[in-house]
């Protein structure tokens, strides 16, 4: 498959390091760096099979959890500690004070986002009152592109691949599976993300069908959330009709002078 997916809605490194520190219970101050080495390139390599073009931050992130590693592995001469303090301070030191860092900046973000929500609860007098009858969507958290790539992954461990000859008039779009990916998010409140993989059978149309949500996020025509991190992930529209076709003409123009 030729298709590149170029997208803006992966963070940074630091928002993967984090995401795989909450999803493993792990100490931000006592990182265990090859585990966390580990499933950073394995995550890393995900992003790579999809086509994704990944940032250089990202490489040299890879490059320096390496780096971390190995010379956390050199053993500290003529001592029995760990790190021995002739030797210099922990070499995770700078990478756990960016990371607190970068934590506190995202907290206060989260912060700001909550205050903004609150005060759209405020109304003044005159003012007309849009009743949310779905109530239960409040208490969701939105689900990160972490988040995705893990439940992705899960999916392709789980799938039972055909293994017969693949015709190539059958190929899959993914300008066509976004429509498709529409037309089932109009007809329906939400869906799992499970479930828009159930009826595929091959790789391609997985990986294509993968494509087609990270394309939709970055237009902001689907959001992503779950009861909780690490659960289950639903998929909610995120424009109405009219919204969708103005953006769906400017996106398959944009991909027409792309070819």
């Amino acid at each position: 498959m030729s298709y590149q997916c170029k997208l803006d809605i992966f963070e940074g490194p630091l928002d993967l390091l984090l995401h795989l520190i909450k999803e493993q219970k792990m100490d931000v101050y006592d990182i265990p760096i090859a585990q966390i080495t580990r499933q950073y390139m394995e995550y890393l390599g995900v992003m790579q099979e999809l086509n994704l073009e990944l940032v250089g931050e990202y490489l040299v992130m890879a490059a320096e959890l390496t780096r971390i590693k190995s010379k956390i592995l050199i053993p500290a001469p003529e001592t029995n500690e760990e790190f021995d303090a002739g030797s210099g301070e922990d070499p995770r030191a700078e990478l756990m004070r960016r990371l607190k860092e970068y934590q506190r900046y995202r907290d206060a973000a989260f912060e700001l986002r909550l205050k903004e929500h609150d005060r759209q609860q405020v109304f003044v007098r005159g003012g007309q009152i849009a009743i949310d009858g779905n109530t239960e969507e409040r208490e969701l958290v939105d689900a990160s592109v972490f988040d995705l790539l893990k439940a992705y992954q899960k999916i392709l461990d789980n799938k039972l691949f055909e293994k017969d000859y693949e015709v190539e008039i059958t190929e899959m779009s993914v300008t066509d599976q976004i429509q498709h990916i529409i037309e089932i998010l109009n007809a329906s409140e939400s869906v799992t993300f499970e479930s828009l993989f159930t009826v595929l059978n091959t790789k391609q149309e997985v990986v294509v069908t993968f494509l087609a949500i990270l394309e939709l996020m970055r237009l902001k025509l689907l959001r992503v959330q779950q009861a909780r991190h690490f659960e289950t992930i639903r998929i909610y529209k995120a424009a109405d009709q009219e919204a969708q076709d103005a953006i769906m003409r400017e996106y398959q123009q944009t991909m027409g002078s792309d070819s």
